[in-house]
Parts: structure tokens; C-alpha cells; sequence
């Protein structure tokens, strides 16, 4: 008997995320939020894999931003993962993101199978999810580069579309793979009814199977200049702790481009009938899928009450139909609405109909020409040592609250522009200030003086949580000299 086919799971945490305004920044995008159930969408991602039959699972890899590495270290060990994650400089899209992941998993003369999988998709049935990675898995291992077919149920235009060609060879066992004869742009309204009614046309799903030696083949083939680079980046590599750092300078002068255009559409039956580039094939998968890439997405996958409401957080529905109204820190209460969206956050609302959801995208755009900090960052930012919320600001002063996890350190540092008062508000705070080291208990507080050298530190089991107030004349984030860090910043 046949050893089982080694699967290496490939996270693509890319993209921010912007249609998901205001909970997901361009700092912390929507595959870091719990949109649907206690996991995030990456950790979603992760999860549903757990059980796959007829395959041996490696930990997981993830390829993402480097902004967003602590968080996603972070929560992989909250799903007790020790995965590799590798650190793109800046993103280049998923052809190089997915090239840079064959590489990794290449070393040592290994050749597992991948499943790149996109880190923000919704999938509801993951029975049926793990079912077709089995078969694709199968599919892979002989060669061939697998991708998923959504079964539609709509004319959607929002998505690309596969047409499927004849069966492919059933002697690995998935009876229901065809070739890919092509793969088709977003269409208007009435090509993607003729779509659906032509019956051998499925949604682009944007996961993709295949042996790394196969992709770095078909790369090499379609294109060299990408791959070209992508080795000189990963030659260039550093590690660092958990984190494999590519080469920036080299990945710089990487081009961008997508998995879709680079390989898959070169390899369909119709672009090369007679290629020496290896077979791509579509699996039909019907469970549940949704890219959940603007509010009305994540209103259609999310449970409703009698009168297709959703409601999260502290929300007051009256007279309202088809509405989706989610709240992170205040009551939000709507009367006699229907078809909108309302998203509250600390520091902003948003409010649209729900037919231009797709729109919100134009806000964001807007936010940042004119260099307004919400499209960039929520008022609660995350730190590898924990996390602070922005409470209060005016012309001179600054109010955060501090919350630092058990063992957590921020680094020795100083800062030229503004003084620091510390109050602890529960736990115990070890503090450095100059060449003084003392502890600070619930109720106690010191002054850290413009210029001081200091450090703060968790040295307990429990949460430390402290209320900082900053003063000075200028009180921006990137006033800090750091002379030590432990997180390597």
C-alpha cells in the first residue's frame, strides 16, 4: 500500500480587506476578525482541515504581510500550531506568494502536495470541504494541478468563472474531475445567466492543489521572471524565531501577478490543447463557499432571525427586515429600516444599503488620500506583548489603555517629545525607569520623565492592565528609541 500523500496546508493572508470597512484596517484585515463564530477567518481556515481523510497533514504554513505577524503567531497558537510563517516585505500577489510557499516546503528534497488556500472564504459544509481535498489530493499527487469549482446557485458577477471540459483521467479515484478548458473574467449579468445555464460553469473558488516540484515547474514554464526572483528572495531568507524573512531588496523586483493569470489560465485546454504543462483539472465543490467579500456576503452566510435580521453585539432591532447591524462598543438601535447595513466601532459607523456594500471600498479610498487614521487602524491596536486602546486625545495629552499578557515585555526605549504617566489598574507591573528596576501593584503608579530610558513588563500570571497618559509636544507613535526587543523590531 501507497504511503499517504504528505499535504502541506498554504495560507495566502494577503489583501486588507477593504469592502469590510470599518472592522477590517488596512493593520488588521479581515482575516484576523471573528466575523462568524469564536475563530477568526484565518483560524476558520486552518481548522476545517483538521480530519481530512486518506492524507498526512503537516502544520500549517502561512504566508502573509510582515505588519501582521505577531497576531497570526498569535492565534495559531491559540489552535495549538506550530506552523511556519513566512514574511512577504510587501505583497506581490498570490503567484509569488504561492511560489515563495513551494520553496519553503521544498527543502530537503520534500515534495508534499499543497493546498493554497485564500485566508478570508467562508465554507459551511466541512464535511463535504474535506471530502474534495481527499479526492484533490489524490489528484495532485499523480501530477496535475487541482483547483475547486463552486457550484453556483446564482448568475453571480462578482465572481470569475470556470468552464469545465471533458473528464479527466478517473484512475485516481475523484470521478467528477474535468479538465479546465478556460477560465473566464467577472461577467455582466447576462453572460453569468447564460453561465449558469449552460450547466459546466462553476465559480472560481481561488484554491488550488498541486506538488510543489509540479508548480515550481509550471512557473519556471509560464513564468520565469516571477520565479526568478521569488529564489532569490527565499536564497536571501533569514530566520527569525517562527518567522522565515524572504529578502526584501530581491522580492522588490518581483513582479506581481496572480496564481489565475500567471499558471492556471496557460494550462486550460483551450489556451494550450497540446502543452507539455501539466494538466489542470476542476473539482466541483458545493459547501457552502462564500469569498465573504463585502458586508452583504457575510449577511447572506450569517444566521437570521424570523425577519432576516443578523445582529452581533449590543444591537436593538425594531420594525426592521434584511438588515445586518453589528456592534463593538455601543448600543446600536434601529427602527423601521430594511435592506441596510450598520457597523459600529469605536471610532466609526458606517451605515449603507445593502445593494452597495461593494461601494464602501470608495470610503476607504477616501480615507487615506486624505491621510484620516481609521482606514488604516482601529483605536484598540495589537502588540506581540498584548494590546493598547487609544481612550482619550487632545492637543497635548494622550489616554491609552495598556493591556500586557502574562510574560509579556515591551522593549527598553525612549522617547524625545513626551512624558509617560503609568497607573496600574490589576496585576503587577515590573518597571525599568533609568537605572531604577521596581514593581508596581494594583492602585500604584509612577511618572516616566521626556527622555527617561524605560521598559514595562508583565512578570505575573495574569493580565496586567494599566492606564497610560501621555504628555508632550508631540505624541506620535514613531517617537520611540528602542535599545532592546525582544520581539526583534
Amino acid at each position: 500500500m501507497n504511503p499517504p500523500v504528505l499535504l502541506q496546508p498554504v495560507v495566502l493572508s494577503g489583501g486588507s480587506g477593504t469592502r469590510l470597512w470599518p472592522l477590517s484596517r488596512e493593520k488588521y484585515p479581515k482575516q484576523l476578525l471573528h466575523l462568524i463564530g469564536q475563530d477568526s477567518l484565518l483560524q476558520a481556515t486552518i481548522r476545517r482541515l483538521d480530519g481530512v481523510q486518506g492524507v498526512t497533514l503537516a502544520e500549517p504554513m502561512v504566508v502573509c504581510n510582515e505588519e501582521y505577524r505577531f497576531v497570526i503567531a498569535e492565534q495559531l497558537r491559540l489552535l495549538g500550531h506550530n506552523g511556519t510563517i513566512v514574511l512577504e516585505p510587501f505583497g506581490k500577489n498570490t503567484a509569488p506568494a504561492l511560489t515563495i510557499a513551494a520553496l519553503t516546503a521544498a527543502q530537503n528534497n520534500a515534495d508534499p502536495v499543497l493546498l493554497g488556500m485564500p485566508a478570508d472564504h467562508v465554507i459551511t459544509d466541512v464535511t463535504a470541504f474535506q471530502q474534495a481535498v481527499s479526492q484533490g489530493a489524490m489528484l495532485a499527487a499523480t501530477g496535475a494541478v487541482v483547483t475547486f469549482g463552486i457550484t453556483p446557485d446564482a448568475p453571480e458577477t462578482g465572481y470569475g468563472y470556470i468552464q469545465a471540459g471533458p473528464l479527466f483521467d478517473t484512475s485516481a479515484g475523484a470521478s467528477s474531475a474535468q479538465l479546465i478548458a478556460r477560465f473566464v473574467e467577472k461577467p455582466d449579468q447576462a453572460t453569468a445567466q447564460t453561465y449558469l445555464d449552460a450547466g459546466n460553469y462553476s465559480w472560481n473558488s481561488g484554491l488550488f492543489m498541486m506538488r510543489a516540484s509540479v508548480w515550481l515547474t509550471a512557473m519556471a514554464q509560464c513564468r520565469p521572471d516571477i520565479l526568478a526572483a521569488c529564489q532569490a528572495a527565499w536564497d536571501g531568507r533569514r530566520v527569525d524565531g517562527e518567522f522565515v524573512r524572504i529578502d526584501k531588496d530581491a522580492f522588490a523586483r518581483c513582479p506581481s501577478d496572480s496564481i489565475d493569470y500567471a499558471v492556471m489560465e496557460r494550462i486550460a485546454t483551450a489556451a494550450a490543447p497540446a502543452s507539455a504543462l501539466p494538466p489542470g483539472v476542476v473539482l466541483p465543490l458545493s459547501a457552502g463557499w462564500s469569498d465573504v467579500g463585502a458586508w452583504d456576503a457575510l449577511w447572506q452566510v450569517l444566521p437570521k432571525d424570523e425577519y432576516g435580521n443578523v445582529a452581533q453585539g449590543d444591537v436593538m432591532l425594531q420594525d426592521c427586515a434584511n438588515t445586518l447591524a453589528l456592534s463593538n462598543s455601543r448600543l446600536v438601535a434601529c427602527v423601521g429600516v430594511s435592506d441596510l447595513v450598520v457597523v459600529e466601532t469605536a471610532d466609526a459607523i458606517l451605515v449603507s444599503h445593502k445593494d452597495k456594500t461593494q461601494e464602501v471600498k470608495k470610503i476607504v479610498d477616501r480615507l487615506r488620500t486624505n491621510q484620516r487614521p481609521e482606514g488604516n487602524i482601529h483605536r484598540k491596536v495589537f502588540r506581540p506583548w498584548g494590546w493598547y486602546d487609544g481612550v482619550d486625545a487632545g492637543e497635548r495629552f494622550q489616554v491609552k489603555r495598556i493591556v500586557v499578557k502574562p510574560g509579556g515585555t515591551l522593549s527598553l526605549q525612549m522617547h524625545h517629545h513626551r512624558a509617560e504617566h503609568w497607573i496600574v489598574v490589576s496585576g503587577t507591573a515590573k518597571v525599568t525607569k533609568g537605572d531604577e528596576n521596581f514593581l508596581l501593584s494594583e492602585n500604584q503608579s509612577t511618572f516616566i520623565p521626556l527622555g527617561t530610558t524605560h521598559r514595562l513588563e508583565n512578570p505575573g500570571r495574569v493580565e496586567l492592565e494599566m492606564i497610560e497618559v501621555q504628555s508632550g509636544s508631540y505624541l506620535g507613535e514613531d517617537d520611540i528609541v528602542r535599545f532592546e526587543d525582544v520581539y526583534g523590531r
